[in-house]
């Protein structure tokens, strides 16, 4: 079982913990108000109420235990930045941090996270790339620019097989999974036969998904 420590118990950090909990991960949640953490207090190991600024606390919470510490400040940058650097320094296994804004990720990357989350940005994207095309009809990036995405068959593929389309070097995609009904059937193989009705998981450069979903 996985722990983590989350510093800041705004929405994102609500959230997460929820989330975090229906994992059954083990869970401790810090914030300088007592008021924040209260509601959490079911879903967790341990809620406590500090200023992770202060290196004495922060060093109280014993931050090389947990798997992952996430600094989910809300809008103090300062403070996210400054935690961020002191956990780096107290020698935290992963630390990702919240940011709003480009250049903050920049900083907060260079002091210590070593990946920076961006909920209202990556929510946007995939907002924007689904509603961009009747095609598309779920999203997920992996990183790097590469994303799987629930994509239609296109009408030239139907009754053809994956080997008949030489589909990966036709299109630089992978199929992941093919759902039909609700039904998730993971890896077909080269022999599988395009029918209509059914979603294609398919994982590739956002460009050359865009590129197929589109076309």
């Amino acid at each position: 079982m996985k722990s983590f420590l989350i510093i800041g118990m705004g929405s994102f950090g609500h959230h997460l913990c929820r989330s975090l909990s229906k994992l059954k991960c083990e869970i401790m949640v810090v914030d300088r108000e007592e008021s924040a953490v209260e509601d959490v207090l079911p879903l967790v190991v341990s809620a406590k109420i500090g200023d992770c600024t202060n290196p004495e606390v922060l060093r109280s919470f014993s931050v090389k235990s947990f798997d992952t510490c996430f600094v989910c400040m809300g809008t103090n940058f300062q403070n996210s930045l400054q935690i961020t650097s002191l956990l780096q320094e107290m020698g935290a296994n992963r630390v990702l941090s919240k940011a709003d804004e480009d250049i903050h990720a920049k900083f907060l990357l260079r002091n210590g996270a070593d990946a920076i989350i961006y909920p209202e940005k990556d929510i946007a994207e995939r907002i924007a790339i689904e509603e961009s095309s009747d095609n598309i009809f779920d999203c997920m990036e992996l990183g790097d620019g590469y994303f799987i995405m629930e994509i239609n068959p296109r009408k030239e593929w139907l009754g053809k097989t994956i080997r008949e389309m030489d589909f990966r070097s036709r299109y630089r995609l992978n199929i992941m999974g093919i759902k039909q009904d609700g039904v998730l059937k993971l890896m077909p193989d080269l022999n599988y036969a395009f029918r209509e009705g059914e979603h294609l998981m398919v994982m590739g450069t956002e460009e050359d998904i865009l590129k197929v979903a589109k076309e």
